[in-house]
């Protein structure tokens, strides 16, 4: 089955973590730090679609994989491909967490990089961001939400501009890809670590 490439909006209402002096916290690298809800399960969004939470949970899953090798990159400001354009790379994610249905991200901002500048820039001077998911999937239309199907790939989250209208993020999906096309975009090491997170999910729920 062809998969479609999803894109959604949501503001990003992020706060800045601190230490037990009251001061921003900074990464081991000396960067940015902000923390805010990246996505949320169970709930309709803009794009009148639902992400089921167990969808959700295994691609999460699959995705601190990328997190813990620091792999966890995104881009600022939408981007139409299925994979991260490392030179439009603005942060990482360092930290991945459900606090019920919303799922929390810790966003570290690469300083060091031409778009990691801008974005630092825009948090300094408290502009107000998006965060947009990035995946592969297909949707079956229901009567009052088009839901997420179990072939969801997740690739990332872009920090993006906020839209002035309702919808305004409906990007244009007209392009699929194929099964083949799939494999080739994600890695043989990737596929290998989400056949392993998915075994070790079924044995933990026995």
């Amino acid at each position: 089955m062809s998969k479609l490439l999803l894109q959604e909006f949501a503001q990003f209402d992020y706060k800045k973590p601190v230490d037990d002096d009251g001061k921003p916290r900074l990464s081991k690298y000396g960067n940015i730090l902000v923390r805010g809800v990246i996505q949320r399960a169970d709930a309709l969004n803009q794009n009148g679609r639902v992400y089921p939470r167990h969808i959700l949970e295994r691609e999460v899953r699959n995705y601190m994989t990328l997190v813990k090798e620091r792999r966890a990159t995104g881009e600022l400001d939408h981007a139409d491909s299925p994979t991260v354009n490392l030179q439009n790379a603005s942060h990482i994610i360092t930290d991945v967490w459900w606090e019920g249905n919303d799922l929390w991200g810790e966003i570290e901002v690469l300083e060091d990089l031409d778009q990691g500048r801008n974005l630092k820039g825009l948090l300094k001077n408290d502009v107000k961001v998006g965060i947009s998911s990035r995946a592969l999937g297909s949707v079956q239309k229901l009567a009052e939400a088009d839901v997420v199907q179990e072939d969801l790939y997740l690739v990332c989250w872009d920090i993006v501009s906020e839209p002035s209208t309702h919808g305004a993020f409906m990007m244009q999906e007209a392009k699929s890809y194929s099964d083949e096309e799939v494999r080739r975009i994600v890695s043989k090491a990737d596929r290998i670590d989400r056949a392993v997170n998915e075994v070790l999910a079924l044995k933990g729920k026995r």
